[in-house]
């Protein structure tokens, strides 16, 4: 387990120095002048060259990097050319606000989708596998703009059941918190919820058909206890991989939801860096959406190794 841990550590902080450097490079690639940003397009070129300077954006790129990497590692992330504060204030408080909104679609989805799926295998072939199957595939496939603002007409404008707005007081209540969220955490549902059902399908039916479960029947057990104890058990290893790599996503991938309704996290900050060329709020915000990314992932690995140790047997192969 401890070489299995190692091996996959490392590869997690080979594929961080990599994005770091990919990060880096495309910042940089972007046009426009940083000091010709801020100070305006008019200003005089000495100024531009000096506020450049000041900034230390006309060194060489490999010490800019290398002074970049090094002031991440140690928590030093920098002041926001567009917000004139810390980056790392700015990061944190829209990672907070999009993992609030990724727990709440996860609560939603995961529990949902993988009942989906279990019940689409058990009645593998009825309508309400086809129902299951094809809705949810439906789902997967419409933009997220286009559900955000059915939803919104539907459940705000039309029944008036959830608030279009999602900005509550920070000292709310957490149940008022979550009932603003549901709205925008409804698209992401939709969008995950036929991947997750599909893949827990998929396991559930090879499950069904393997010698294990079939032994079990011929032993007299109870379907029920077939199903519970031995089926899900294997079933469900794929699908724990699924949603913990989706995590990402949910948290770095909201840009369109965010802006949709104006929620401040990560992404929708993501957005407004790009459009601002902010370079230091770019690379770290970027940077820490890999972190994210690649720590859901190692704990997937890790998950589906205790739950599966031919994976770890595998890899000393």
């Amino acid at each position: 387990m401890l070489r299995f841990l190692a091996r996959r550590i490392a590869l997690a902080l080979v594929t961080l120095w990599l994005l770091s450097v990919i990060i880096f490079l495309a910042s940089h690639a972007l046009p426009g002048d940083v000091g010709r940003r801020i100070l305006g397009p008019f200003a005089d070129p000495r100024a531009v060259a000096t506020l450049d300077h000041s900034l230390g954006v006309d060194r060489p790129l490999l010490v800019q990097y290398l002074d970049w990497i090094g002031g991440f590692i140690r928590g030093d992330l920098g002041t926001s050319l567009s917000f004139h504060v810390p980056v790392a204030q700015l990061l944190l408080r829209g990672l907070g606000n999009s993992v609030k909104l990724a727990l709440v679609a996860f609560v939603i989805v995961v529990p949902l989708s993988i009942l989906g799926g279990v019940v689409a295998a058990l009645r593998r072939g009825t309508f309400i596998d086809r129902t299951i199957s094809i809705g949810g595939l439906s789902a997967t496939a419409m933009p997220e703009f286009v559900t955000s603002i059915v939803l919104i007409l539907l459940l705000s404008i039309t029944l008036k059941v959830l608030p279009i707005s999602v900005q509550v007081p920070p000292d709310a209540d957490p149940f008022t918190q979550v009932y603003h969220l549901i709205l925008p955490s409804l698209p992401l549902v939709l969008v995950l919820f036929g991947y997750i059902a599909r893949i827990t399908r998929a396991g559930m039916i090879e499950a069904l058909e393997s010698d294990y479960t079939r032994t079990a029947v011929l032993k007299g057990l109870a379907w029920r206890t077939v199903v519970f104890r031995h089926v899900l058990r294997n079933a469900l290893m794929p699908t724990i991989a699924v949603v913990a790599t989706q995590t990402g996503y949910l948290i770095g991938g909201l840009v369109v939801i965010e802006t949709m309704f104006n929620y401040q996290g990560i992404g929708q900050l993501l957005y407004t860096s790009v459009a601002q060329k902010d370079f230091p709020l770019i690379q770290a915000g970027v940077m820490t959406v890999g972190v994210v990314y690649l720590v859901a992932t190692l704990l997937a690995d890790i998950s589906y190794s205790l739950l599966n140790p031919r994976i770890r047997l595998a890899g000393r192969e």
